[in-house]
């Protein structure tokens, strides 16, 4: 799918078009453009911090979120490269802490795309060069860098020395790139393997973890996964273990049942290098600290908010794959208890619409079908024919505002219900720039 990035800054928008008119419009794979691309600027990315590279199909950008925090904590700075953006870009490149500013995004965009005008680089190509510019030239302690698509064959991928690599949950997404089976997937994540460091993974099934053991092996890596090299009790608190000792801390801030263990693969990944030093105490305001939009984020109040019935809870997910539905439906279902839950969906055309509302049949009252704004997406008629056929009582609307005034017309004040807007990020951004909050 192409990456439809705007932005409202003049100077960057120009170089959006620019690239626009120079790219292929699409997702490819491949790491003969980025390598070319950079031996024109120099390698940057040869000479950065020491990178923590992390990839997984679901919770690879929480568990950054908690690197960050983790980093942080310790009194360390960050550079992290993380995607897709939610509202603006610049959430893409954060430095040293901050979000790129927009100057010097316009200013690396251009560099980038001077240099290498004539190589037929992607979007993602381009602004993985333009981040590694940027982390190369501003002191930092470490990189946290987030793959893009698969890991193999991936841009970042160009990384030849982490400190430590990490993979987080797995499941079916972005087959027409990484293969059909969840083991075909699993090897494309685990090419990020490097013979320079742990690969940390959760706990897969025997012959997924086989498969990811067998490329690490390839690579000349050794693998700490869940429940072997390290191990995690999840109760009112989240107790971690490895040879070196024990972690404990509080539950994240981070909603969801699923993130204790994003939490864990962090630390376990930070446990697992030497390059840096972070002590206990920064695990524990780790838990607390990380923060990552969109993802069982509840809504504060704001116009969207305001559209339903006092007492009313929004939530907001960015979900768009099977494996994320059902660890979103399972938080969902315990935070509603006794309410009424209503979702508002829309996906990308490329996702497995039946495959994300199965964990949620059971119990959902109603479904608003939404299109997703500026990109390829199923037709809200076609998601509320597939709801329908699981037995959820669906409609399509115009917006996720038209959507949240049908929930509030139908809805019992003396019973308001919890909603959920789910199936894409680039939906997700769009409903928090509605309800005025930006990330930050």
């Amino acid at each position: 799918m192409a990456d439809n990035a705007r932005s409202s800054a003049p100077d960057v928008q120009a170089q959006f078009d620019r690239l626009w008119a120079l790219s292929p419009g699409a997702d490819i794979l491949g790491l003969e453009r980025i390598t070319a691309l950079l031996d024109r600027l120099g390698n940057p990315h040869r000479h950065l911090p020491p990178v923590l590279h992390v990839a997984g199909t679901n919770g690879k950008g929480s568990t950054c979120a908690f690197l960050r925090a983790a980093i942080e904590a310790a009194g360390l700075t960050a550079h992290v490269y993380t995607s897709p953006h939610l509202v603006r870009f610049n959430e893409r490149i954060r430095i040293a802490g901050r979000l790129i500013d927009d100057a010097l995004l316009a200013a690396l965009l251009a560099e980038v795309l001077d240099a290498g005008s004539d190589i037929g680089a992607s979007f993602f190509e381009v602004t993985t060069a333009a981040a590694f510019l940027a982390f190369m030239r501003v002191p930092a302690d470490a990189c946290i860098i987030e793959v893009g698509l698969g890991g193999r064959l991936d841009a970042t991928n160009v990384i030849a020395a982490p400190i430590v690599t990490g993979i987080a949950q797995l499941g079916l997404d972005h087959q027409s790139f990484l293969g059909d089976t969840i083991e075909q997937i699993a090897g494309e994540k685990a090419g990020i393997a490097k013979d320079s460091a742990m690969l940390v993974t959760m706990r897969y099934p025997p012959s997924v973890a086989q498969r990811v053991g067998s490329v690490a092996a390839a690579a000349e890596a050794c693998v700490s996964a869940l429940g072997t090299g390290w191990h995690l009790r999840i109760g009112d608190s989240v107790r971690y273990e490895d040879e070196h000792g024990v972690i404990e801390t509080g539950l994240p801030r981070l909603f969801g049942p699923h993130q204790p263990e994003n939490l864990g693969l962090a630390i376990a990944m930070l446990r697992h290098q030497a390059a840096l030093k972070i002590p206990a105490a920064a695990y524990r305001a780790a838990a607390e600290w990380a923060e990552w939009p969109a993802r069982m984020q509840r809504l504060g109040p704001g116009p969207l908010l305001a559209r339903l019935p006092t007492g009313s809870e929004l939530w907001l997910d960015g979900g768009h794959n099977p494996a994320a539905a059902t660890a979103v439906s399972a938080a969902l279902e315990a935070r509603a208890g006794k309410r009424p839950v209503h979702l508002v969906l829309g996906m990308l055309v490329n996702k497995d619409a039946r495959g994300l509302l199965l964990p949620f049949a059971r119990y959902v009252i109603s479904l608003q079908a939404v299109p997703v704004p500026d990109h390829e997406h199923h037709a809200p008629e076609a998601l509320a024919a597939a709801a329908d056929k699981l037995g959820l009582r669906a409609h399509a609307a115009n917006d996720v505002e038209s959507a949240l005034d049908v929930i509030a017309g139908r809805a019992d004040p003396a019973n308001p219900p919890v909603v959920l807007v789910l199936g894409s990020l680039y939906l997700a951004g769009g409903v928090l720039a509605a309800n005025g909050q930006m990330p930050g």
